[in-house]
Order: structure tokens, then C-alpha cells, then sequence
């Protein structure tokens, strides 16, 4: 692989080009495809097949096409080795020698895409497999010219994102964008500005994720997936999966299947599945990613629940508090200063059994009932324990910034929120784990918590206990080694719950019982009668 060039197989070429709409019943001489990286013609021969087919049949001279192709290449001995294919093919079927060298001199240049002049609104389609480079990979010139160019490349972005950028904003208003690349754009920060971009402006039509299937010439760990954006409002979408028996049988019943709107129900067939959704996902954050069948459930949840977190019922969603010096600050020893500076707090290991076991921690808390700190000087045990230890605090980049607070904790302490009851939530768990604290306790910051002005929070455990809650979480966050899950603000946010009001007698009860017991099977019956479905699909 050279200059992050990954050749993509003949098979999943047509399939791009089918679902485009780049096929030669039409008169595709009077549309214009452009190819950002044409490599040694891998895109190119199907393309050019298609076009001479299609010129024949509307009894078009191939001069009629003359801008009908553009595909440009950084390598010159690719643009050789593309020209002489785009020979080979229109030879082959027949087009005057005269007529060939000139469109082909005219169709393959020599150029970098992100770099080159495009006149605006010029392409109908933009094909291709855009390299994939690391933008830190790039001499440092090229690097800063591909920042300036692209606004998406943010970070520690892939070249492809670029790619994507100057290949939206070509496309005519309907114009369709069909690329196989690496699907890490859709989850990763480096991919957040592009997925604002797509979903401010553009249709994300389809997504096929092919991460098991052979669709490359050489073997890449590329976690590749075929994604076609159209320059419209955005409209329904399709998601599909796939394993490693899709091919290109399979790919000819896929194209059957999306043909065919009246099947709005996911397909099972030959190592794909798919489902229709009303639209994609909406906004720059994460996209989720699940079974086709899941996320199609998903998104109707989304369309009928209101987010857990909601003024309308006053639940909130925070973290607790972060130290910057959990040896200093955390403590067992209840008497270590005054007493109305020794704050119970919560540990992660408290909540292991799904009941909060106070393990008998303190946070030594240097703020007051109105947020603000303490004068150490109204709290000489306090002063005198964190002068000890001043050397160390005064260390912290929060006391660096700020000297003179040079004892306070990198996060305010609510003064209502131990008083309160709460959910608790540890960060990191193979399973969502919601535990109740009916007040009395102030949560670490390796615990995520939940208070509501509405909820019966035991009715609400229940629901995050279930898996219908914890399918939106796997949706969107990020996944550790072994399986481990991150359970944070903005995942939990995306949990989607019904109106308390609109739960009755009986689902409550149930959820609230489950709950209790750390019967996740029963909270899961419960919360799918809440939400009015009949299951969760795998």
C-alpha cells in the first residue's frame, strides 16, 4: 500500500456505482462523475464501461462525453497506468483511436484533489476510495495547505475527511456522493465537524457496513463501509450490515431489496441485513452504531421519547466531583479536620452490589454552602492539614492558572446535590449499572449521576436497568478492552424514557420491584410495555 492507496475489488466498484445511480440505461454523457483518486483504474474501467455502454445506446459520438469524466491522481505512474486502461476499454468497444485519445487525455489528470480548482456544482456523482492517511503522515507544507482547504480536518483527522468535504461541496443540488472507506469518521472527534457538515446540509442516504467482507485487492484492517450522502434535506436512510459471506450475489439482492420501498421491513438474505430508518441520525455527536434492525427501533424511540435528561421533568445528568488530588482530598478519617468540612462521599466500589454500601469515605471540602471557598482562616484544622500538603496542590494545572485558589478542587461542590436522592452510575461497567442513593452522600467523579423533580427514581432505575436503556448507551459509547463499557454524561443523555405521568399503576410497579431486586429480565418485560414495544432486536 503506497501513499495510502487500498484497490478495491470489481464487484464492490458496480455495487457503488448501482447505488449511485450510475448506470448506462441513462445518458450519463450528459451528467459529470468525478473520481478524486482514480490509483491504477480500479474505479475507472467500470466507470468507462459504463459510459461507452450508455453512449451507444442514446446514439451519442464519445466526443459528447468529453466532460462527462474527471478523476485526478497525486502519482503520475498512476495516471499512466489509469490512461492506458481508459484506452484499452474504449478500444475494445469499438470508439475511433482519434476519439479515444482525446477524451482520455482529457478525463485523467495528473493533480491533488484536495488542493485543485473545482468549479462549484460540477459533479452529479463523486465516486471512489479516498486514500487513507493519517494527516500527521503528511509533510508538514502539504499538512497546513490540507487544514487550510478543508475546515472539517480538525484534530488528528485522516486525509479521507478532506476527501469527503470537497466532494460534497462539488456535488449539483441532487448530486450523490458514493465512497467505501473507513467508517471511524461516524464515532471519532476527528470526524465531528464532517458529520456536522453531512447532516447541516446533505441526505445521508446509506450506510453499509462491510468490516468482515473481502473488499479489497490486499488484505487492510480498514473497518471499511460504503456510504452515499446526496446534496438534498436530508430523507429516509438505509442501514445495513454485513458478514463475510456478502458478495456479489448478495450485493444484487441488497440492490434488489432497496429498489423495492414497499419492503420497509429489515432483510435477512445472504450475509446482509438492512433496515429502513425516516431519516438519519441528526447533529455532530457520535453516530451509533448497532444492527440494522436495532438501530431501526432505536430511531423510533428517538422520534417518540423525550431525552433523559429534560427540563420538562427536571432530571439531570452530571458527574461527580474531580479533585486533582484524590490522596489529599479523599479520606477515611472522619475527625481529619472540622466536621462541617468532612463531606460522606461515594466511591465507584461502593455501588458493586447494586445497593450502595457506603464504604466510609470523605471528601475534604474546601467549598461552601453558597459555592464559594472557604477563608482557611475561619477553619484552622483545615488550613493547617492543606498547607501540608501545599507543595502538591499548588502543582495542579487548576492551581497554576489560579494561585491564589490554590487549594480548591477542580470541581465545585454542589452543596444541594448530597442531600438529594440520585442515581448513581459507575463509569466503566460490561453492563449498565444504575444504584440509588436516597441522600446522604456526594458522589466521585468515577460516578455519573441522576436527579429528577418528577421520577420516582426507583420506576427510573428500572428502566436504566433494562436493556432497552442500555441499548442506547452500547449505541453510542465507546467500548474498552474486554467488552467494558463507558457509561458517560453524553451517552446518557441519548437514552430516550417515556413521560412518568404516561407509565401506569402496574408497569411502575413492576420497573420499581425490578429494579429492587436487580432483575434486569423483569425490568426489561417492563420497560418494553413503557415504551409500547414487543422486543429489542440482536
Amino acid at each position: 500500500m503506497r501513499h495510502g492507496e487500498v484497490f478495491t475489488r470489481r464487484w464492490v466498484v458496480e455495487l457503488i456505482l448501482d447505488l449511485v445511480g450510475y448506470t448506462a440505461d441513462r445518458d450519463l454523457a450528459a451528467l459529470r462523475l468525478v473520481e478524486p483518486a482514480c490509483g491504477q483504474g480500479a474505479f475507472l474501467g467500470p466507470i468507462v464501461q459504463r459510459l461507452s455502454q450508455s453512449c451507444r445506446a442514446h446514439r451519442r459520438p464519445l466526443s459528447d462525453a468529453a466532460e462527462s469524466l474527471r478523476a485526478l491522481d497525486l502519482l503520475e505512474g498512476n495516471v499512466e497506468l489509469s490512461r492506458a486502461l481508459v484506452r484499452e476499454r474504449l478500444t475494445a468497444d469499438g470508439w475511433e483511436e482519434a476519439q479515444v485519445d482525446s477524451v482520455t487525455r482529457g478525463w485523467v489528470h495528473q493533480g491533488d484533489y484536495l488542493l485543485a480548482a473545482h468549479r462549484a456544482a460540477e459533479a452529479d456523482f463523486v465516486v471512489g476510495n479516498p486514500p487513507y492517511i493519517r494527516l500527521e503522515d503528511v509533510p508538514d507544507g502539504r499538512m497546513a495547505a490540507y487544514r487550510s482547504a478543508c475546515s472539517t480536518m480538525g484534530g488528528r483527522a485522516d486525509v479521507y475527511v478532506g476527501f469527503y468535504e470537497v466532494g460534497l461541496r462539488s456535488l449539483k443540488p441532487g448530486g450523490k456522493l458514493g465512497f467505501i472507506c473507513a467508517d471511524r469518521w461516524m464515532r471519532n472527534q476527528y470526524g465531528r465537524r464532517l458529520r456536522q457538515m453531512v447532516t447541516q446540509r446533505y441526505s445521508m442516504d446509506l450506510v453499509l457496513v462491510m468490516h468482515d467482507v473481502d473488499t479489497f485487492q490486499d488484505q487492510v484492517s480498514a473497518y471499511p463501509a460504503i456510504t452515499v450522502i446526496r446534496n438534498a434535506a436530508q430523507g429516509p436512510a438505509i442501514t445495513a450490515d454485513t458478514t463475510r459471506e456478502f458478495g456479489q450475489d448478495e450485493a444484487r439482492a441488497l440492490l434488489r431489496w432497496i429498489a423495492d420501498p414497499a419492503q420497509n421491513t429489515l432483510v435477512e438474505e445472504g450475509g446482509v441485513k438492512a433496515a429502513r430508518l425516516p431519516h438519519w441520525f441528526p447533529g455532530e455527536d457520535s453516530w451509533p452504531t448497532a444492527s440494522p434492525a436495532r438501530l431501526a427501533v432505536l430511531e423510533k424511540l428517538s422520534e417518540r421519547f423525550r431525552p433523559l435528561e429534560d427540563e420538562t421533568t427536571g432530571t439531570r445528568v452530571g458527574i461527580g466531583v474531580a479533585t486533582g488530588a484524590d490522596k489529599v482530598f479523599i479520606t477515611e478519617q472522619a475527625d481529619l479536620v472540622e466536621e462541617d468540612r468532612m463531606l460522606p462521599l461515594a466511591m465507584a466500589r461502593d455501588t458493586t452490589t447494586g445497593h450502595l454500601n457506603w464504604g466510609g469515605s470523605y471528601l475534604v471540602n474546601p467549598w461552601n454552602a453558597a459555592g464559594a471557598l472557604v477563608d482557611l482562616a475561619d477553619h484552622p484544622r483545615l488550613r493547617a492539614y492543606l498547607t501540608r500538603h501545599k507543595a502538591a496542590l499548588r502543582k495542579r494545572h487548576v492551581a497554576v492558572r489560579q494561585p491564589e485558589r490554590w487549594y480548591k478542587t477542580i470541581d465545585k461542590v454542589d452543596p444541594r446535590l448530597n442531600t438529594r436522592a440520585k442515581l448513581l452510575l459507575p463509569d466503566m461497567k460490561q453492563v449498565i449499572h444504575p444504584v440509588l442513593d436516597e441522600g446522604g452522600l456526594y458522589p466521585h467523579h468515577n460516578l455519573y449521576f441522576i436527579v429528577s423533580d418528577v421520577w420516582d427514581l426507583r420506576v427510573l432505575g428500572g428502566l436504566l436497568l433494562s436493556n432497552v436503556a442500555e441499548a442506547f448507551v452500547k449505541a453510542y459509547a465507546v467500548r474498552m478492552r474486554g467488552g467494558t463499557l463507558r457509561f458517560q454524561a453524553q451517552y446518557l443523555r441519548k437514552i430516550r424514557v417515556p413521560d412518568p405521568a404516561e407509565i401506569d399503576v402496574q408497569t411502575s410497579k413492576a420497573l420499581a420491584d425490578a429494579f429492587e431486586r436487580r432483575d434486569v429480565r423483569a425490568a426489561t418485560q417492563a420497560a418494553l410495555r413503557a415504551y409500547g414495544i414487543a422486543d429489542l432486536p440482536e
